[in-house]
């Protein structure tokens, strides 16, 4: 998931506002949480009609369910400032950031002939999981899976193509600088030096996609010839060409407004409180200028061309509405999380640490990737980088935890729909382009048979 907001401010902000307290709160409040990510597995399988037309009521469903309760019990004050700080430094900008990522890279578009075979695919994988690092998961995953999508039309199978697209392209990718995925940007907002993932998250991240690089290799090519194809070719019969070309210099403007906000300097950083929650003027100027490129994509990208590169809202509308009813009903699970010790899930905080207190780095890879699963793998990442120590000094020269830490929060964001805000964008998309991607559980089944042992040599090789 994403959260591109100044952590520092955020969590100060909690002090003397009156804000849930985790160490109090009982699992039965993770329930609407579960519940939506229930229906999100369910109803397209059980009730698809009902879910098209009702997706946005059912997410409104489950964020009353702990909405209302939680007024009851705790006051208005808790439940508007909970709900303002989640809305105001969460999900608006996990939200325009997405809406602006959509709409400039929906306006590239690759003309010519693109045949899907193996070979292409598999380079198209690469540029991709390359580009991640520098233009963010969800930039790469907006700016290729149309092109994709389009060289494979001709296929039978493609399942396989969109899946390993995320685990590489909206995931895995993004794990060698700040700007590929936000647990990594608030590492670098905290003290670690930008460069320091690039170093040492390079093997974990040549091991992972060099391996899944090859499997989807070997994978697409008995797909391609048991369809009855011909050897494969990459010869294209019309000449690539690129319409929309202002996009790609309109991508770098939304990279540039990412990274500005985390390099904004010091002296010049104010925030306005809007009930107890800090909003920054670097963030909101991120924002404004995010919106504002958007803006311009829309105006200088011919309709006809957004035409033929199947652009429509569809995808975004469905991602903001569900995504509406995660963050509302993530409000008590993060609460829990970050209580650490004193809350229900202090098992988890205390499984990281031997009798001696020395880290256990596989469990920290373990523990913080299988919570970024289904929580937001910001403030997870947050959570184990302070359970750590928090001094990243400290922590970037006790190289092994900190590595296990960041993988564990970007790699494992590929394990369900919901890990990381592209996955679901990628998924909307490619069932609107006609591709019958696999339910809620059956992702889960193919990155568990496929991503569980790449998982387990990564423990073996890095964090025993």
């Amino acid at each position: 998931m994403l959260c591109w907001g100044f952590p520092e401010a955020a969590f100060a902000s909690i002090h003397g506002a009156p804000h849930l307290d985790g160490a109090s709160l009982g699992l039965p409040w993770v329930v609407p949480f579960c519940a939506m990510l229930l229906s999100i597995a369910l109803f397209p399988l059980i009730l698809p009609h009902f879910w098209h037309l009702n997706f946005g009521k059912v997410a409104l469903f489950w964020a009353l369910c702990f909405l209302v309760p939680a007024y009851f019990e705790f006051g208005y004050s808790v439940v508007l400032f909970e709900v303002l700080h989640v809305v105001l430094l969460d999900y608006l900008p996990f939200v325009i950031l997405l809406f602006s990522l959509f709409t400039v890279a929906g306006g590239v578009r690759l003309t010519g002939s693109l045949h899907g075979s193996p070979m292409l695919n598999t380079a198209m994988l690469t540029i991709g999981t390359l580009l991640a690092s520098w233009m963010g998961t969800t930039g790469a995953a907006m700016l290729l899976i149309r092109p994709l999508i389009r060289a494979n039309e001709h296929r039978e199978h493609k399942v396989h193509i969109i899946v390993f697209f995320i685990f590489l392209v909206a995931n895995i990718g993004g794990s060698l600088s700040p700007l590929g995925d936000p647990p990594l940007f608030l590492g670098f907002l905290k003290g670690v030096s930008f460069f320091w993932t690039t170093q040492h998250l390079f093997l974990p991240l040549c091991v992972a996609s060099g391996l899944l690089l090859t499997v989807f290799f070997a994978l697409d090519t008995w797909f391609y010839r048991h369809e009855g194809h011909e050897a494969p070719t990459d010869e294209p019969e019309e000449k690539i060409g690129i319409e929309g070309k202002v996009n790609i210099l309109l991508l770098g403007g939304v990279v540039l407004s990412v990274l500005g906000s985390g390099l904004w300097p010091h002296e010049y950083r104010f925030a306005i409180s809007v009930y107890h929650v800090p909003v920054e003027i670097q963030n909101v100027t991120r924002d404004v200028l995010l919106l504002f490129l958007a803006y311009l994509s829309w105006k200088l990208t011919s309709r006809e061309s957004r035409k033929a590169n199947a652009f429509n809202w569809f995808p975004i509308i469905e991602v903001g509405k569900l995504f509406g009813g995660i963050f509302m009903t993530i409000i008590p699970a993060i609460a829990i999380l970050k209580a650490g010790a004193a809350g229900v899930l202090s098992p988890v905080v205390h499984a990281v640490s031997d009798a001696a207190g020395e880290p256990i780095n596989y469990m920290y890879f373990l523990l913080t990737g299988l919570l970024s699963s289904f929580l937001d793998n910001a403030p997870t990442y947050l959570v184990f980088f302070n359970t750590a120590g928090g001094d990243a000094h400290v922590l970037m020269s006790e190289v092994a935890t900190l590595m296990a830490i960041s993988c564990g929060a970007v790699f494992m964001g590929a394990n369900t729909y919901v890990g990381n805000a592209p996955n679901f964008m990628v998924k909307a998309i490619a069932e609107e382009r006609g591709v019958k991607m696999p339910s809620f559980f059956a992702y889960m089944f193919w990155s568990a048979c496929i991503l569980g042992p790449l998982y387990a040599l990564l423990v073996f090789l890095f964090f025993l």
